[in-house]
């Protein structure tokens, strides 16, 4: 048995209330996440977590679906309390009746305990039902007036902790418009307009991770100008876009072929990035044209 500590929470609540969003803002934040776990699964699959090395954190949605639910989370949860390496939280989402009903008559879905009677029915049942789960549950979230995106930065600013803060992350990378913007870029910027490497012979098949082509890019008044300002206009915004509750921002620098320019200052402003953020490099096109050459 490990004795690394497991930090699990168990999401559950009424049907419609934004369980859905919830685990896609867990796995988001980094959790290990797995959508309608029958109840008797979670004991057996903790120890797995347990064995593993690889992530201490999972959110786990458990609800009504699961026929056998109210036989067994009770025992369950004596279970997992019991455990000295297992620190549960349960987070319960909630809503007024009336949005419950409008939401399942927007997606024209079935409340699972509805049968063939009315939505509100299924509604009031399943309320009553879970009303000692609720009374057990850390973290209550009343999602009547919320819309996805406020969900979202709710359960971020509930779950989130020093030690999941690097959950959001910034990619850097470069790209060449001849070979098509980056459909993922949130950012984009264009250094077409500076002097390009490619016309010089000593510099066409090295990139702007060479030192050479670098210092040839970095080198030009016109260069040193626009990066202050591309400094300047990203680090004040970059916090903005992490208190909105985004995990990952991309910002692409693009030139022609994507090998000298872009590279040069997709790497600089990985670099300076670093000091402040967790920064992913990568340069999409960096090979493309040697590649090329090497199939023609």
């Amino acid at each position: 048995m490990s004795d690394k500590t497991i930090h699990l929470v168990i999401v559950t609540g009424m049907s419609g209330a934004g369980k859905t969003v919830a685990i896609q803002s867990f796995e988001d934040l980094g959790y290990f996440t797995i959508d309608n776990m029958p109840p008797a699964l979670v004991p057996k699959f903790i120890e797995l977590v347990e064995q593993s090395s690889d992530n201490n954190r999972v959110a786990l949605v458990v609800d009504m679906r699961s026929r056998l639910f109210f036989n067994e989370i009770n025992s369950v949860l004596d279970q997992i309390d019991a455990s000295p390496n297992i620190d549960v939280k349960i987070l319960f989402l909630d809503a007024t009746d009336g949005e419950l009903v409008s939401r399942y008559k927007e997606t024209r879905r079935s409340h699972p305990l509805a049968a063939d009677g009315r939505i509100l029915d299924g509604i009031k049942l399943e309320r009553e039902l879970l009303a000692p789960l609720k009374n057990l549950s850390q973290n209550v979230i009343n999602t009547t007036d919320l819309t996805p995106r406020q969900l979202r930065k709710t359960i971020s600013e509930q779950f989130s902790s020093e030690q999941n803060q690097a959950s959001f992350h910034i990619e850097v990378m470069s790209f060449g418009f001849k070979y098509s913007l980056p459909l993922d870029a949130d950012l984009v910027f264009d250094v077409r307009f500076l002097p390009n490497p490619y016309y010089k012979p000593e510099l066409r098949n090295l990139t702007g991770l060479d030192k050479d082509v670098y210092d040839y890019v970095m080198d030009h008044e016109e260069s040193e100008a626009f990066y202050q300002h591309l400094i300047g206009l990203l680090k004040p915004i970059l916090p903005g876009y992490q208190k909105e509750g985004k995990s990952v921002l991309t910002i692409a620098i693009g030139c022609t072929g994507g090998q000298h320019r872009s590279v040069a200052f997709a790497h600089r402003l990985a670099e300076d990035l670093k000091t402040d953020w967790v920064v992913n490099e990568t340069h999409r096109d960096k090979n493309r044209r040697k590649e090329t050459v090497n199939r023609s």
